[in-house]
């Protein structure tokens, strides 16, 4: 008997990629990361492709957009620079409507990755031969990297609420929410550092709690409250989360809070 679905866009894009590509002698084979991974796909999911190719296409961006267009009804798309991957095109096509971001890396570089994809074409069963013989590593924070930072950060935001640049202010807060606490948060609850990405349901609710205190009005003494809530996080997660061997950044610590002090009490006159 055979055994039929109904498969989601994300599977039937991916699907006609397959018959798109399989006779295609310029390319090794497809797979599926992100969500597709973990079966987390739902409505709102974009498609996270990794296309390999026998020869290295990504100095030319014409290439990648000639293989894009024919994956399906292509509307536009840019290369990832600005997330620090120009290897990743991010697309948007049509019918239906589908963000679906498309990662071209040679069979060299497919054995370098943060997750195991899911095959879903493999001419001479190549990629499965690399994902059995080579480990994926996915990149963690660099605690020291973070203290050495912080306290700078701190002040830095002192000061934009000092002169009264509030907006700048909102946008860093957003800054330390992507960039330190979401990422040592999703650690703490034992998931993998990814941002504030599904912080909502993956995290628990006394930590998300903290984190939205953490989002301002526009207003300095919201500012303040956020930056100071910001603050008791990270030191609360320092202690719980960094080994002995981070040096922790003590003086800078001290004078940037005296400083806080000071724009505080601006504020209160």
């Amino acid at each position: 008997m055979q055994i039929t679905f109904e498969m989601n866009i994300q599977q039937a894009f991916a699907q006609n990629c397959i018959e798109v590509l399989k006779d295609d002698s310029s390319i090794i084979g497809l797979a599926a990361a992100g969500s597709w991974i973990t079966n987390e796909i739902d409505q709102f999911s974009d498609l996270d492709l990794v296309l390999v190719t026998k020869e290295k296409i990504t100095h030319d961006k014409n290439l990648m957009l000639t293989y894009a267009k024919r994956l399906g009804h292509f509307l536009s798309g840019f290369t990832g620079e600005h997330v620090g991957e120009p290897r990743v095109l991010i697309c948007l096509y049509d019918s239906p409507l589908l963000h679906v971001d498309i990662k071209f890396v040679t069979l060299e570089e497919f054995a370098y990755r943060i997750e195991n994809p899911v095959i879903l074409l493999d001419t001479d069963n190549q990629l499965q031969k690399i994902i059995e013989h080579t480990h994926y590593n996915f990149p963690y924070p660099d605690y020291q990297w973070i203290e050495d930072r912080f306290w700078i950060w701190v002040h830095y935001a002192l000061l934009k609420i000092g002169r009264g640049e509030l907006t700048e202010a909102l946008d860093f807060m957003g800054f330390m929410r992507m960039v330190v606490l979401g990422p040592l948060l999703h650690i703490k609850n034992e998931n993998l550092p990814r941002g504030v990405r599904k912080v909502e349901t993956q995290i628990t609710k006394n930590d998300f709690a903290d984190l939205k205190a953490t989002i301002p009005s526009y207003d300095r003494k919201s500012l303040l409250e956020s930056l100071s809530k910001a603050i008791e996080i990270y030191r609360n997660l320092r202690v719980q989360l960094f080994s002995s061997e981070i040096q922790f950044q003590q003086e800078t610590e001290l004078r940037v809070m005296q400083y806080f002090e000071e724009i505080k009490q601006m504020n209160d006159h």
